[in-house]
This record gives structure tokens, C-alpha cells and sequence, in this order.
């Protein structure tokens, strides 16, 4: 009988699967990991069919050199999901299945699994008695007692019994009466653990929760638009509880890792006799591949994490929770350019299950789809909290109240009436350092990065000038290098700048930056967040990562800084981004008793989106900027794919380009191909980049056009360009 040939694929950019001889493959080893030679190292692949032909002579295939089965496979469902990724985004199937792995089981050799050694009775040892055994044996016959009443003992349960347990554990062994086995440890609590009280629920709340679990647990999408503070996370544990109860595991997905541990807190809380486990970059690699197994395993009840979560193994699967659908850390910007929230959406079709997108601000991609009846719309249009009202938005005219250090005064008195009244404060500006630009104030030159283009920022405290784009980091200089000037001037404002102007204005106040700089050790937000809730911060200063799903009572005051620039952009998508983040650091205020007040400084006190922010009326903004894009043929009105070039030099990126446009334009599809432009940075790290854009009506002719067209370049090789596909881009 011929060997069976196993299709491997492997994590190297080809479109193809490899075949190896497999002599000793079963039928359950689809889905496994393998080591297989490849060229002149080993590498490791995944088994995605056996075959008992190849297409190549069974002379010229290699054998496989080990098939891993210490790890379960990945299931047929896994490898569908990854299946489709492949095809949507046409990304190397073997590149696809390995990045979804955690990097421990991405390695070659042995696995060294977090595993635990327990002992269980066999039928021998089940009916073996403590009297059977010799009096004098007292620790045989504790090891007996302690194998019965818990039906199994671990490794490390043996050395509290007794010292020489160990030995004790060997001969019964020995004798038939025990075996072993490798598990993996739980993370399940000990049992007796309450859980909390729970809330009561709005009417709206009661609502979306009926809505879901009135449709049954088959597949339907459903987008909860709840304003800031309306209690969307009460109707996330409420249904993660309605799946639980049948069995099933839920996946919670949130953009940040700094949005984890909070929400992890108050899912433990609410589950303590569950199994919860977390994925996300904060893991080290023993942790991720521990949890990622227990969630394979079917231990794990709840799994949370960010954007790689997505593709983890779930084999009873019953819900799916999108947090802060709209965000854009839930696409991946390099590599497998996935969109996490749109893989959720046909990982819930694929298993039949609901999912929730939750959002105060739901992407208008969402939004289009909830209003046409493609997603069902659940509605929390008030504060969950008792008393509890939307802040109350007041526009500083900056033309009137000229800022000075950043500030107006209406701002420094708001800021100053809520240290009198001991409440807390949020001054909000999304640039991290000191100041955004150094320059000669004789000259004008300013500060670049030499690998971008863009500017270096100002880091004062440590002396530094930063490129925030590729890390490159420099003294600052004594003088100007360009005409030698001593006289270099910080411009413009980060968030060490506030920080600086707000102790010097305030120095009794107790004032805390929370940024990506501050929060760089480990725990150091966890403890910040802490801090905040004890009190024992008067005015915090942050960017985006106070922006979004943080719950602070005490706050009542909200200082937006430097909002306009956004409005000057040319990415059509850059208003639905701002008022998005506006209004989640808004919805920072007056989450509890106390009103909120949010005072936002601006040139242009009379521009549409900040009407709509003080009315808290999304619809009606969403709703005209979905006007816009349907008169300009933006998405969600066509499907858009993004040929990515960079390379040293700008005319070669732009070469590789027009001809892949010459190649388009030769095959007979209905799709409209422009012509390349640079991106706008144009370099970054050193490379010089452009772009191609191609849109079409609708996914399925684009899609066509899409996997001739790559086939076709990838036959084309050329070394001095790196070049990428982006399906449904969202930067430019």
C-alpha cells in the first residue's frame, strides 16, 4: 500500500501546500503540527490534508521528520476560518494558519508545555482497600485515602503528603494500581466562590438582552449602540451568562491590551467558579501558549483578548463579543492585514452563533449594515448609572480666548473650580512627548527624522528627540546644525508639556500622565488605574488610552486640547475618527452622580461635527457622513483593496507599481484601477512608499480580479520591492 502523502503548509510567503511522505500519518493528524525538512533546515508546518497520490514522483518527496501529537489539532472549523482569511485577504495559506499559533508552538523541537503530572486508580487500584495494605505502610495507605476521596492527586499534591510519597507513588505504579498522565493546570478557582450580587438592569438594557436570547443561539450580528456610559459591559456579562448556561464558551474581544485587565477584573468577579483566560501581547510565551491550550481544550469558559484572539481555537463556541467595534486597533497593519471585527463576523456564520458589536461610536460600516437590516440594532440611549446624565459639551472659541501654554482661561478656571470641589479632572491630548517640533528660532529649521518624513518629537526629560513612527532617538542638540543658532524653541504641545504647565499653574494639585512613555513598565497602568480610583489623583493627562472603556466616579471635568488638526486631513475617514474619540473622552465624564462638563478648544466653535458632539447625536452625524460617501463612492457604497510597494528609492515603488496597474488594466474584470500616487508618508524607516487603489461595486468581481491579479504579480519577481495587498484598507 503507498505511503500516505501528508499537505503541509508552512509559514514561508508561497501560496502552496508542500507534500511530504507520511508513512505513520492517521486520520486524526489533520491539523497537526510537523516538523518537515525544507531545503536545507527543518521547519514547521501544519498538516491540511492527506492524500494517497501526489502530483511529484513518491522519488523526489521528502519524509515528514515528526508529526507533533502533543498538542491537539487544530479542528476542521479552525482551519475554515483560516481558510477564508486566506482567500479574502490572499495571504499565503501557510503564513495564515502558523502566525494564528502562539510563537511556542510555531517552533521547531520540542514543546515544553505547562503541563502538571497527575496520578489516577486504575481498575486494580479502585478496588483495592486500605486494609489491604501493610500496617506499617503509613504512607501508602494516606496516598490510597487521598487517590479515593479526590479521585487523583498531581505531582506537587504528593511532596505536601509526605516526604517519601514519591517512592510510595512508584511502587504503585509498579504494582498496576495507578496511572499517569500529563494535564494541563486550570485556572479555575476553588470551588465556593460566590458570585456578586447583580446590578439592576434599564429598560433598554432588558431590552437587547431579551432581543438576543429571543433569537435563539443561532448566527445573527447584532450592533448595540449604547452612549458612553449606558452599560454596555452589564449586557456583555448578561449574555456571556445565557451562553454559559448552555454550555458554551464565549470570546470577548477589546482593541487595547490596556483595556484587559479591567474588564478581565470584572468578568472574574461576576464568574468565579468559571474558567477565564486572557490573550494578548502582555502575555509572555509560556502564558499565551498555556491559556491558547486551555481555550483548545475546552477547559476555558471565557476567553479574552485582543485582535490575534480572534482565530483561537473554541471548540464549543456559543457567543462572540466585539468591544469598541469601531476601533482601528482591531485591524492589523502589516503582514495578514486582517480586520479582527469583520474575521468575528464570519467566524459567528461559520459556527452559527451571535455576535454582539458594541460601540458608542459604531463604525459607519456597522451602522450602513444595522440601518439596511443586514445587523440587528439594539439601542441604550441613556446612562446605566442612577442620576447619571451625558456630560454637558461646551465649545472654547480659541479665536476669542487666545491659548497661552496651551491653555484658555475658561479651561485653567474650570480646572481649578474642580480641585476646589475635590473632584477629578481629565486634560485630554493625543500627542505623546514634550512638543511635536524643535526649531531654530534664527533659520527655521526644524528637527526630522531622517527615515521618515516626518519630525522628530521633544522628549525634555530625557533629553531626547524621538521619531514616534520608527523609534529612531537622538540627542537633542546645543545648537541649530543647520546654522548653529543656540536658540532652538520647543513648538507646540505633548503631553509632558501639559503636565509641566499644569503643575506650575496648579502645585498642590496631584497630577498624573498616562501615556504609552509612563505606562511602559510592566503593571505600571494597572497601578495608575489604581491610583485614579483611590483618589489620590486630582488631574490626570492622557491620550487615546484614557480615551475608551474606563470608569472613573470621580471625574466631572473633561479639557479637550488641539482637537482641530484631524479636521484639516485628507483621509476621508478622519471626521468619523475624531468625533469617535471626542466622544468616548467625553463619555469620560460624569459617569456616576456628579454632572459632567467637557470644554473643548477650537477654531471652529460653528463646524458640524462639534454641533452633533454636543448634542450627542451620532445618528444624525453618522448619518450625514454616510451622505457624503455616497455621493463620493467611498465605502460602504464600493470595495476598496490596497496594492502596498516601498523600496529605497520612491521611483521604483511608483515603477513596480504602474506596471502591476498595465497588468491590471489587461485582465476583463469590472473594477476601476487608479493610478499610483506616493502614500502620505511617503517614507517611513527608511523606505520609500506608494500605493494603488482598486474598487469595485461589489466584493465578488473585485475578489475575482483580486486572485488573478496576484497570481499574476507573484510570478513577476522583483528584488528591489516589497509589496503587500490590503483588503477594505483603512489607512492610506
Amino acid at each position: 500500500m503507498a505511503s500516505p502523502i501528508a499537505r503541509v503548509v508552512l509559514d514561508v510567503p508561497l501560496d502552496e501546500a508542500f507534500d511530504y511522505l507520511a508513512p505513520n500519518a492517521r486520520p486524526d493528524d489533520v491539523g497537526r503540527r510537523v516538523q518537515v525538512p525544507f531545503g536545507r533546515r527543518k521547519a514547521m508546518g501544519v498538516i491540511v490534508g492527506l492524500s494517497d497520490h501526489s502530483d511529484f514522483p513518491a522519488a523526489r518527496l521528502k519524509p515528514v521528520a515528526h508529526i507533533q501529537r502533543d498538542t491537539p489539532p487544530l479542528a476542521a472549523a479552525d482551519l475554515k476560518l483560516l481558510g477564508f482569511c486566506a482567500d479574502y485577504y490572499h495571504h499565503p495559506l501557510g503564513e495564515v494558519v502558523l502566525n494564528s499559533l502562539p510563537t511556542r508552538l510555531r517552533q521547531t523541537g520540542e514543546t515544553a508545555l505547562p503541563s502538571r503530572r497527575r496520578y489516577h486508580l486504575t481498575a486494580a487500584g479502585l478496588a483495592l482497600q486500605v486494609a489491604d495494605l501493610p500496617p506499617r505502610a503509613g504512607v501508602q495507605r494516606k496516598l490510597l485515602t487521598l487517590l479515593q476521596e479526590k479521585g487523583g492527586a498531581y505531582r506537587e499534591e504528593l511532596a505536601e503528603l509526605a516526604a517519601t510519597a514519591p517512592q510510595a507513588i512508584k511502587h504503585f505504579l509498579a504494582q498496576g494500581w495507578v496511572e499517569e498522565s500529563e494535564e494541563l493546570p486550570t485556572l479555575a478557582p476553588a470551588p465556593g466562590t460566590q458570585a456578586p450580587s447583580l446590578p439592576a438592569l434599564t429598560a433598554a438594557q432588558q431590552q437587547a438582552i431579551d432581543a438576543v436570547r429571543d433569537a435563539g443561539a443561532g448566527y445573527r450580528v447584532w450592533l448595540l449602540h449604547g452612549i458612553t456610559g449606558s452599560g454596555k459591559t452589564e449586557v456583555y456579562l448578561r449574555l456571556i451568562d445565557w451562553a454559559l448556561a448552555q454550555g458554551k464558551q464565549a470570546l470577548v474581544l477589546v482593541p487595547e491590551i490596556n483595556l484587559t485587565p479591567q474588564l478581565e477584573e470584572r468578568i472574574r468577579r461576576r464568574f468565579p467558579a468559571k474558567t477565564l483566560v486572557s490573550l494578548h501581547s502582555g502575555l509572555n510565551d509560556t502564558e499565551r501558549v498555556h491559556h491558547w491550550l486551555l481555550a483548545q481544550a475546552g477547559q476555558a469558559d471565557i476567553v479574552l483578548g485582543t485582535r490575534l484572539a480572534v482565530f483561537t481555537p473554541l471548540p464549543r463556541l456559543g457567543l462572540i463579543v466585539v468591544d469598541e467595534e469601531h476601533d482601528g486597533s482591531y485591524k492589523q497593519q502589516d503582514g495578514l492585514r486582517y480586520s479582527a471585527r469583520d474575521v468575528a463576523v464570519v467566524r459567528a456564520s461559520q459556527a452559527g452563533v451571535p455576535i454582539v458589536l458594541g460601540s458608542a461610536t459604531p463604525s459607519l460600516e456597522s451602522w450602513h449594515n444595522a440601518r439596511s437590516g443586514r445587523y440587528g440594532l439594539l439601542e441604550l440611549p441613556e446612562r446605566a448609572a442612577k442620576n447619571a446624565a451625558p456630560p454637558q459639551v461646551h465649545l472654547i472659541d480659541t479665536r476669542h480666548y487666545k491659548p497661552d501654554q496651551g491653555f484658555t482661561s475658561p479651561l485653567l478656571n474650570a480646572l481649578a473650580t474642580r480641585l476646589e470641589r475635590k473632584e477629578q479632572s481629565l486634560v485630554f491630548i493625543n500627542r505623546r512627548g514634550f512638543a511635536p517640533v524643535l526649531m531654530c528660532s534664527a533659520c527655521g529649521w526644524v528637527a526630522p527624522c531622517h527615515r521618515c518624513a516626518t519630525r522628530l518629537v521633544v522628549h525634555l526629560r530625557e533629553r531626547t528627540l524621538r521619531c514616534h513612527h520608527c523609534g529612531h532617538e537622538e540627542r537633542v542638540p546645543l545648537g541649530c546644525p543647520s546654522c548653529g543658532n543656540a536658540d532652538l524653541v520647543s513648538v507646540g504641545h505633548g503631553t509632558q508639556r501639559v503636565e509641566e504647565t499644569l503643575a506650575a499653574r496648579f502645585p498642590e494639585a496631584r497630577i498624573l500622565r498616562v501615556d504609552r512613555d509612563s505606562t511602559r513598565r510592566k503593571h505600571a497602568l494597572r497601578d495608575m488605574l489604581e491610583q485614579v480610583h483611590a483618589g489620590e489623583a486630582d488631574i490626570l493627562v492622557g491620550t487615546q488610552m484614557l480615551a475608551k472603556g474606563h470608569d472613573f466616579p470621580k471625574l466631572t471635568l473633561v479639557g479637550i486640547l488641539d482637537a482641530d488638526g484631524a479636521l484639516y486631513s485628507s483621509d476621508f475617514r478622519a471626521s468619523e475618527r475624531l468625533f469617535s474619540q471626542l466622544m468616548q473622552v467625553a463619555g469620560r465624564a460624569g459617569r456616576a452622580a456628579d454632572a459632567g462638563e467637557v470644554l473643548i478648544q477650537t477654531g471652529f466653535p460653528d463646524h458640524p461635527l462639534y454641533g452633533a458632539l454636543q448634542r450627542h447625536d451620532y445618528a444624525a452625524f453618522a448619518e450625514s457622513l454616510l451622505d457624503e460617501r455616497r455621493q463620493a463612492y467611498f465605502p460602504p457604497y464600493c470595495h476598496q483593496a490596497l496594492l502596498r510597494a516601498e523600496a529605497p528609492k520612491l521611483i521604483d515603488a511608483l515603477g513596480f507599481l504602474d506596471a502591476a496597474r498595465k497588468l491590471a488594466l489587461e485582465l476583463d474584470y469590472p473594477v476601476e484601477v487608479y493610478d499610483p500616487v506616493p502614500a502620505q508618508m511617503a517614507r517611513l524607516a527608511g523606505k520609500e512608499r506608494a500605493h494603488l487603489l482598486v474598487q469595485a461595486d461589489a466584493r465578488k468581481p473585485l475578489h475575482g480580479f483580486l486572485k488573478a491579479w496576484m497570481a499574476a504579480l507573484r510570478r513577476d519577481k522583483n528584488a528591489k520591492v516589497r509589496w503587500s495587498l490590503d483588503t477594505d484598507p483603512l489607512e492610506f
